[in-house]
């Protein structure tokens, strides 16, 4: 996302390293990229130069192993992947496994068995969205909780409450999954994907409901990331600032984040 082109003259001015200027306004981002590829070893290590060591990168693991594969297969792309990413270090916070929505009930072996056999000293985060799990998560869980993996809510609440205004609504409309979300951290390192609308203000109505959440995660000693989006995600680093915001409010001294350099409007608010 660092390259979104609606962030240039934003997040990122004019020569500046987009992954640099956006680790300025936010300390974590999500690797959507590696589903389609894995990257070189040199373009990682580029990844880690321009961010602190304690940035966070939740990144997906290659489309081979999770569908094209599901989890019973891929074994080279997966190692592959986990030696191009060896650079970053401790930056990678947790490797995300995106499941088909064709991915079951009747498939929970193939994870059980993935999550045994799983390379170790990584953390792992499962998003599943076949409909069953939503009306039984317990097998589910247990089988992420016995392993030491976090099940990843992808809020849309807010996008299918209404139809959609715009054309970047529309998109996703079509495309993101339609599932009722159970705020419930597994492990201590709880992960969020929160999607909104285009209008900010109901973007900030809709996460309403996991300010509290958050707020507990933090009194119990978890460490949750968050990640917001918005249809275009034009405003997203900005969003995403103004939920931390939120949540300090609830949690005095909360760390802080970055603050970017100034290259155009700060903020929407």
């Amino acid at each position: 996302m660092w390259t979104h082109k609606a962030w240039s003259g934003r997040v990122a001015g004019p020569g500046q390293p987009k992954l640099q200027a956006y680790a300025g306004w936010c300390n974590a981002v999500e690797g959507n990229t590696t589903f389609y590829a894995t990257p070189s070893r040199d373009t990682v290590a580029g990844w880690a130069g321009q961010t602190p060591p304690d940035f966070r990168f939740v990144l997906k693991l290659p489309r081979v192993v999770t569908h094209d594969q599901r989890l019973t297969g891929g074994d080279e792309a997966l190692r592959a992947f986990l030696d191009a990413i060896e650079p970053l270090g401790p930056r990678v916070h947790a490797l995300w496994i995106q499941l088909p929505a064709s991915f079951g009930p009747t498939d929970l072996p193939a994870l059980a068995g993935f999550l045994r056999r799983r390379p170790k000293g990584y953390r792992y985060a499962v998003e599943v969205r076949h409909p069953s799990f939503a009306e039984d998560p317990a097998p589910l869980e247990s089988i992420l909780a016995g392993a030491g993996a976090e099940l990843v809510p992808f809020d849309t609440s807010v996008m299918f409450a209404t139809p959609p205004t715009s054309d970047a609504e529309r998109d996703a409309w079509a495309k993101k999954p339609r599932l009722p979300v159970r705020p419930h951290a597994l492990t201590d390192r709880p992960v969020i994907r929160y999607l909104g609308r285009d209008d900010p203000a109901r973007t900030v109505e809709g996460w309403q409901r996991w300010l509290p959440v958050v707020a507990r995660w933090l009194r119990e000693g978890r460490s949750p990331t968050v990640f917001i989006h918005t249809p275009d995600n034009a405003d997203a680093p900005a969003l995403a600032r103004r939920f931390h915001t939120e949540v300090a409010a609830l949690v005095p001294g909360l760390d802080p984040l970055p603050e970017p350099e100034p290259v155009g409007p700060l903020t929407l608010f």
